[in-house]
């Protein structure tokens, strides 16, 4: 990067260096902690913070009325994310700290603990190498606003803040019912989840605080404090209904949690559409590039307009285009590269389509710098396909186009005039269809993180589809899938 000259020019490879490392959510998570804890030697605070912390590990806050499945939910994302689950219980259940024996000496002889104090336990608890480096799951905490900003204070922040809900009655009702494993702590419940192992059973009891009255009480005082809750993690907040399954409900908090949190990271997408002809990759490359400012790059356009050009490589290009040949996969990809490595492509973003049509050329690409981080496959059947190019035909006067089913000329006179393109014969889509499945069976098992869509469906709700996952982070597999 030369600083003599103006504007500056960044190398394309910083961001996406940037990019794939995730730097800039790494200098947010240092630079907030630092912010936060304020250590005398901050040189030692952010070199143990890059050995140890992890950016990417999980920081959930659980909550939901007594009853909610809280804890069935929290062990059961604890086995499954492999992080620790920590809760008032698991707080002072051994003798991990001083002030773990000093806050169950205290609810030993009934006296009060306060928020502050167990802010200070759950901060102390955090600290730990276990947290630092896997995650946690706060189960049933917070449970009021001051308690929320006593954590916030301490610079615990979660990363996803899911709040279960379902009416009282049922929450009433699946409390009395409930019984729980003193040995294993599994929670159990007469109706629904009765264990079949005899001596489970056995061991079974009826936890204190469970009876109608008393549950009435506890959930009179979570709908005291839950809209200050919800206050203080407004923009985190997931809400999911337990009145339904646990396991269902459990999925439902997983794939939430496993989805990143909204970031401020600079983003520019970088789209890779996928299908066979009459998919309609080319009208929803014109709807990203127009709502986003998108670099519309249509590889058979480019290669057109390259053959007209009186250069060395059109005049090399034009032969196989005239004869109907493929244009080979080293030129394509030349071309391709020397456009989307233009600055305009790096700061706005681009959407490529009709490239690449086979495993060959998607391997020829990172060579040439084109990284795409979005990639759909518009799935359409070839019955649908033949049916919405084979009736296509052209107003040679107008130039505009008409379909015999989907969009048919107003007037007879227009309609007498309406010609077909030869390219568009039944016969010469079929072979092109054939010819697309053939060649691109591979391509989608090479591209991962691949997102398929049903293209066969209004094009703007394909096109919504296409932009939730443009807007949303996808999940980060390398952390999940270990």
């Amino acid at each position: 990067m030369d600083a003599t000259k103006r504007p500056l020019y960044i190398p394309p490879q910083m961001g996406l260096y940037a990019e794939k490392h995730r730097l800039f959510e790494m200098m947010q998570d240092l630079l907030g902690n630092l912010l936060i804890h304020q250590p005398e030697n901050p040189l030692d605070f952010l070199i143990r913070q890059l050995k140890y912390s992890n950016c990417d590990a999980p920081r959930i806050f659980l909550l939901g009325p007594p009853a909610s499945g809280k804890t069935t939910i929290a062990m059961w994302l604890s086995k499954q994310l492999i992080i620790p689950r920590i809760s008032r219980e698991t707080l002072v259940a051994d003798d991990w700290s001083a002030l773990s024996s000093e806050v169950r000496g205290r609810l030993e002889r009934k006296q009060n603990v306060s928020k502050d104090l167990w802010a200070q336990l759950i901060e102390e608890r955090l600290k730990l190498d276990d947290c630092v480096c896997s995650g946690w799951i706060l189960e049933g905490l917070p449970d009021s606003r001051e308690f929320a900003k006593s954590l916030q204070v301490r610079g615990i922040i979660p990363r996803h803040v899911v709040v279960l809900y379902a009416p009282d009655i049922v929450l009433i009702e699946r409390n009395l019912g409930k019984r729980v494993d003193e040995m294993t702590g599994e929670v159990y419940h007469t109706t629904f989840d009765w264990p079949a192992d005899d001596i489970i059973r056995w061991r079974l009891k009826a936890p204190e605080g469970i009876s109608e009255k008393e549950t009435s009480q506890r959930l009179l005082e979570y709908h005291r404090n839950v809209p200050g809750i919800v206050q203080s993690f407004e923009k985190s907040i997931k809400l999911i209904n337990a009145d339904q399954p646990c396991a269902d409900a459990f999925w439902q908090v997983l794939s939430h949690v496993r989805q990143p949190p909204h970031t401020n990271t600079p983003f520019s997408p970088r789209i890779l559409l996928c299908g066979p002809p009459g998919s309609g990759k080319s009208l929803q490359a014109a709807l990203l590039s127009q709502k986003y400012g998108l670099i519309n790059v249509c590889c058979g356009q480019m290669l057109k307009e390259a053959a007209t050009s009186d250069t060395k490589l059109g005049r090399f290009i034009k032969p196989y285009l005239d004869g109907g040949w493929p244009v080979p996969d080293k030129v394509v990809v030349k071309l391709l590269s020397k456009r989307i490595n233009r600055l305009d492509c790096y700061s706005r973003g681009w959407v490529l389509h009709g490239f690449p049509k086979d495993e060959d050329q998607a391997k020829r690409m990172p060579n040439t710098g084109i990284y795409p981080n979005r990639v759909f496959f518009l799935n359409v059947q070839a019955e649908t396909i033949l049916e919405r190019l084979s009736y296509s035909m052209v107003d040679p006067i107008s130039g505009e186009r008409y379909h015999t089913l989907y969009k048919p000329a107003i007037t007879k006179e227009v309609n007498d005039r309406l010609l077909m393109n030869p390219k568009e014969m039944e016969e010469t889509i079929k072979s092109k269809v054939d010819l697309y499945f053939r060649l691109s069976s591979n391509l989608e098992q090479y591209f991962e993180d691949a997102i398929s869509i049903n293209g066969d469906q209004d094009p703007h709700t394909v096109f919504e589809y296409i932009e939730s996952y443009l807007i949303n982070p996808l999940p980060i597999k390398e952390i999940w899938d270990l």
